[in-house]
């Protein structure tokens, strides 16, 4: 059986994940598909702006990323200290970056006045929203990072084919990165897949991909 994602990702082991997720059958992401002839170079595009994107909104640092033809990795640092630092005005404006929120949220987003118990409801939500922008993964899809990458890159691919279902091969994988060695041999994985997909000479020369 798999292994829990509670199992998976856990701060008391460490901060740093390798994720990947991958496309069904003979799907493509990104590139030249040889089996349709159809070019998808422009989508590396999308999953890199998104990925910037979330990088900003959740308390994530993206370490690391290269997108391929047909899958994606990812290297990221769980940052609670920053999660825990932010003002609540700051976790709402995250969270409505993504998502339209409460009533109540949208009213304290413009400033309005809020009773006792309509403030009590707000100040609950918004510690429920902090700890959702340092998560990767939680039991259920929506407010993760990488359902916020893959969700929109599916629906956008499934428009452009003008089909539907299922876009992505499962939920994507994780491996724990448990000390400084480990973290380094995966970025220079990360770093060196477009190479060895002789899509870039070196990683300097790989387009939207990161490795800092």
């Amino acid at each position: 059986m798999p292994t829990p994602r509670k199992h998976q990702i856990s701060l008391d082991a460490t901060p740093y994940y390798h994720c990947t997720s991958r496309c069904v059958r003979r799907a493509f992401l990104c590139g030249l598909d040889p089996f349709s002839g159809k070019d998808y170079e422009h989508r590396r595009q999308w999953v890199e702006d998104r990925i910037v994107f979330l990088g900003e909104v959740f308390c994530i640092d993206v370490c690391a990323y290269a997108v391929m033809s047909n899958h994606h990795h990812l290297v990221l640092h769980i940052n609670m200290p920053e999660a825990l630092s932010l003002t609540d005005l700051e976790v709402c404006e995250r969270w409505h970056k993504l998502y339209k929120g409460t009533l109540l949220t949208q009213r304290f987003l413009k400033g309005e006045l809020l009773d006792e118990a309509q403030w009590q409801a707000v100040t609950a939500k918004l510690e429920h929203w902090r700890l959702e922008r340092a998560n990767i993964s939680r039991f259920y899809p929506k407010g993760t990072l990488i359902s916020c990458l893959n969700e929109p890159i599916a629906r956008m691919a499934n428009t452009e084919g003008q089909c539907t279902g299922r876009f992505w091969e499962s939920r994507f994988k994780s491996q724990a990165l448990l000390d400084e060695k480990a973290l380094a041999a995966c970025m220079a994985y990360v770093g060196l897949n477009p190479v060895r997909a002789k899509m870039a000479r070196t990683p300097e020369d790989s387009e939207h991909t990161r490795n800092t």
